[in-house]
């Protein structure tokens, strides 16, 4: 019999248990305390695989369940899981210190939308040149945004200078 290459997240079956006495779990859900040999021979008496599903339990925890049906459920467990979770993403807006008034109410639209659903909105004011003379108009642009969008979010990073960048991290409202 040629050993297979081991997958690290598949437990281990029948002749790759190391332990000498299992916690042996039946399909008639008794349960015992055997010897590997013996839990092997009940395995091949109901024509199904040894699986240790708890390898650090003293002594470790084996059931006598068809290996390949055992693993589908896992991996359908495992993506229903991936489904549910959600992951925040971080949305990026840009302004200069003369922003237009127009300019500033469509970003903060987009904003709203991204802090609606569910997102982070990164802020950032970009100085070029002699714009660093405005970072006073910078900071009242963002202190702005924040005020305008209070009622679906709260401030994460109040406004702080990075080189040449005015950020402001703001964070959805949890409901």
């Amino acid at each position: 019999m040629q050993r297979r290459k081991r997958n690290d997240d598949r437990p281990n079956i029948n002749d790759e248990i190391r332990a000498s006495e299992v916690r042996l779990i039946r399909p008639d859900e008794e349960h015992e305390i055997v010897p590997l040999e013996r839990a092997l021979e009940i395995a091949e008496q109901f024509k199904l695989d040894l699986v240790e599903v708890a390898p650090d339990a003293k002594p470790p925890v084996c059931k006598i369940i068809d290996f390949g049906k055992f693993m589908y459920e896992k991996k359908k467990k495992e993506k229903e899981a991936k489904k549910k979770q959600h992951t925040i993403q971080v949305k990026e807006l840009r302004f200069r210190p003369q922003t237009d008034d127009h300019d500033l109410e469509f970003k903060t639209r987009h904003a709203r939308e991204f802090l609606e659903g569910g997102d982070k909105v990164k802020a950032t004011v970009q100085f070029r040149g002699r714009d660093m003379l405005y970072t006073e108009q910078g900071k009242e642009l963002l202190q702005n945004l924040a005020e305008e969008l209070e009622d679906v979010s709260k401030i994460e990073s109040n406004p702080t200078m990075e080189g040449r960048r005015m950020i402001m991290i703001l964070a959805p409202e949890k409901n």
